[in-house]
């Protein structure tokens, strides 16, 4: 077995969410406001108990309340906000309670199907609950029966959420403040499932019952090309087939299209529900034997277990008249179906580089 790509070991340094940056700005900027000191740094509480010090870029009075500002730092992920400004401005209200309000970069949810109403600040749940107690036992400690008005912002936040799932979410005008335990963990999966089940479950909410799960640009635009689905419709899952399959017994719709680069495809026939190269990789003898299930001679077999790549695995079958690209697709399209509630019609397509498609499985009633 052969991995196509090589991969980076995965740095160790974790980060803080958008949701502990929210919190940390909220609580200096209330602070502030209710005759307290700002320092340069705040201490919050994270879901699971743990207090951690975050440096402020600024914490100050403005108008009729207090704004403060953190760099978000994300560690060693890959996260689009790392090193964005965000920041918090709370006004005080007679009224107890906190109240939510997208700022500058925080976007508004405008479809149904998430966990935030139409119309809310997309300000998740675990941060509002996070902004909620501190602000709470702030006002507790220092004798303050009111509420407060937090408005939440990232700088350049709503080009930023174009780099983001937000906008086939149905999110517009900026981010998401996320979070469920106050820490980004380096190149954890848990952030990019939760957006492909939110994916699913806004399709399936607003009646598109017909979904595409695709790896990557090129299968996306295979997806719109054969079906002309809406981007509402297409699943970004990445390497993340599992995420889908499994989502799908909660969630089910009634017409699962998965489409993805020949080698990836390979390895859902295969099995594997991660397609990542740290997690599976190509199985040239396996391709080798469904070749040989389909006619391919000795030689030809030989020459797959030696290929270089699945894509010259694939070529030399081509070449031979050996249709490997489909039979991939039908062990895929099994194995799929083993995972899957029985109502969910699926298909598979493989493609090239070029976005081609070389195989496929699978038909629609």
């Amino acid at each position: 077995m052969r991995d196509e790509t090589a991969e980076q070991p995965a740095p160790l340094r974790s980060g803080l969410t958008t949701g502990s940056c929210a919190t940390a700005t909220s609580l200096a900027a209330a602070r502030l406001l209710l005759g307290g000191v700002c320092n340069d740094a705040v201490q919050i509480t994270l879901p699971k108990g743990k207090q951690v010090q975050m440096r402020l870029e600024f914490c100050r009075l403005w108008e009729d309340g207090a704004e403060a500002g953190t760099i978000k730092d994300a560690g060693d992920d890959p996260d689009v906000t790392h090193g964005a400004l965000l920041y918090s401005r709370v006004r005080l209200r007679p009224e107890p309670g906190i109240g939510f309000v997208a700022g500058q970069g925080v976007g508004t949810v405008t479809r149904p199907g998430l966990v935030l109403n139409v119309g809310e600040p997309a300000i998740n749940p675990v941060p509002r609950k996070m902004i909620t107690e501190h602000l709470q036992q702030l006002a507790t400690e220092l004798g303050y029966g009111g509420g407060f008005e937090v408005t939440v912002n990232v700088q350049d936040g709503e080009a930023l959420a174009l780099k983001t799932m937000n906008p086939r979410l149905g999110i517009l005008g900026g981010l998401s403040i996320l979070g469920t335990s106050g820490i980004v963990r380096p190149f954890s999966c848990a952030a990019y499932i939760a957006s492909i089940h939110q994916g699913i479950d806004v399709a399936k909410t607003n009646g598109y019952l017909h979904i595409a799960a695709c790896t990557g640009n090129a299968s996306e635009d295979t997806m719109r090309r054969v079906y002309n689905l809406p981007e509402i419709a297409l699943i970004e899952m990445g390497d993340f087939v599992g995420a889908v399959l499994k989502h799908l017994r909660k969630v089910p719709v009634d017409k699962l299209s998965i489409c993805g680069g020949f080698g990836k495809i390979s390895k859902l026939a295969a099995g594997h529900m991660d397609l990542h190269s740290r997690h599976s990789s190509i199985d040239l003898p396996q391709l080798a034997q469904w070749a040989a299930d389909i006619g391919a001679d000795h030689p030809l077999q030989e020459a797959i277990r030696q290929a270089n790549t699945s894509q010259q695995a694939l070529a030399m079958a081509s070449a031979a008249g050996i249709a490997l690209g489909d039979a991939v697709c039908q062990h895929a399209l099994d194995f799929a179906r083993s995972v899957v509630p029985a109502q969910v019609q699926v298909e598979v397509f493989a493609i090239d580089r070029q976005g081609g498609i070389v195989g496929h499985a699978g038909a629609f009633a």
